[in-house]
């Protein structure tokens, strides 16, 4: 089976390894069964896919980690090293002693040695072992520079190769910078045509932090998520214009705003469909009606706002970016 390249970008991290700009993320609710996990990681592999992306809270560490062992006994790849792979730390363990001790435990259900990216998967914390959705009590402030300085310590001992954080506003994200000595390589954040982050895109540009877009076809199937961007009047008429699928429009759109992209499906041919992307291009005018489309974001994570606790209100959780 040909294997597709995808191309890559370089962190600011200083590791050599790049970074494939389009990758399968593992997280879904509920949590996916272990076997499914596998058999989409052995077939993507298979594809071309390098970049896989999983969390703590997604229960998905284990499978994917089990999936590296599998391909590499089967001689998918030749080694880890290969792979680029992304977990993050979730907001039970966003306190600064817990940080190094989460990062272990993740590589050890991984059976990895290292990372190449831990991300802090959201700039709030939570008391430890609370099952979400948490209640006002089990919501605390967050320590930013406690948790960050813990995490420079995972990059400098070597257990990541580069660090970074998720769901971060222009705000938190230039609270951050003003005191990191290791500035995070990448904001990963909801983003697709109808929520296009214009304004965080350009900040994290100015400060050389690369954006990953996660839900970049809109999470229709989630909760949280929105059909808007599949059923896009504006990026169906582009699709049928260019003899491709709504998702692929909606891939090669990220994809030219300069993003790394990563996406969730267990189908293969939608795999082997999102690699398409690579050899054509959205003309100025497609680009001109994409920018028009009304935005919204779906993602909004209601259930750490409370009228008492640390965060009050949409509009504090995220800056006003809503």
């Amino acid at each position: 089976m040909a294997v597709q390249s995808i191309p890559e970008v370089t962190l600011n991290s200083g590791n050599a390894k790049t970074m494939p700009v389009l990758g399968l993320g593992t997280g879904s609710l509920p949590s996916p069964a272990p076997e499914a996990v596998i058999k989409a990681v052995l077939e993507a592999i298979e594809l071309g896919y390098r970049m896989f992306d999983t969390a703590t809270f997604y229960q998905t560490e284990e499978a994917l980690g089990e999936a590296i062992s599998q391909a590499l006994s089967l001689g998918l790849i030749k080694s880890r090293d290969e792979l680029f792979i992304t977990s993050k730390l979730f907001c039970t363990d966003n306190h600064g002693d817990r940080v190094l001790p989460a990062l272990r435990k993740t590589l050890q259900i991984m059976k990895l040695e290292y990372l190449d990216q831990y991300l802090i998967h959201f700039p709030a914390s939570v008391k430890p072992g609370v099952v979400f959705p948490p209640k006002l009590e089990d919501v605390v402030p967050m320590d930013t520079k406690s948790v960050w300085t813990a995490m420079e310590q995972c990059q400098i001992l070597g257990l990541t190769k580069s660090i970074g954080v998720s769901n971060f506003t222009c705000k938190k994200l230039a609270d951050l910078l003003s005191f990191s000595k290791i500035p995070p390589a990448i904001n990963q954040v909801e983003m697709n045509p109808t929520w296009q982050q214009k304004k965080l895109k350009e900040f994290c540009q100015e400060n050389g932090v690369k954006i990953a877009a996660y839900s970049p076809l809109g999470a229709g199937g989630a909760s949280w998520g929105t059909k808007g961007v599949l059923e896009s009047e504006v990026l169906m008429e582009v699709a049928k214009s260019k003899g491709k699928s709504v998702a692929q429009v909606a891939l090669r759109w990220a994809y030219e705003q300069g993003v790394v992209i990563v996406f969730r499906s267990f189908n293969k041919e939608r795999l082997k469909q999102n690699l398409q992307i690579f050899d054509w291009e959205l003309s100025d005018e497609d680009s001109k009606k994409i920018a028009e489309i009304p935005q919204s974001r779906a993602n909004l994570c209601k259930m750490l706002i409370f009228e008492t606790g640390p965060v009050t209100s949409l509009e504090e959780l995220w800056d006003g970016e809503v």
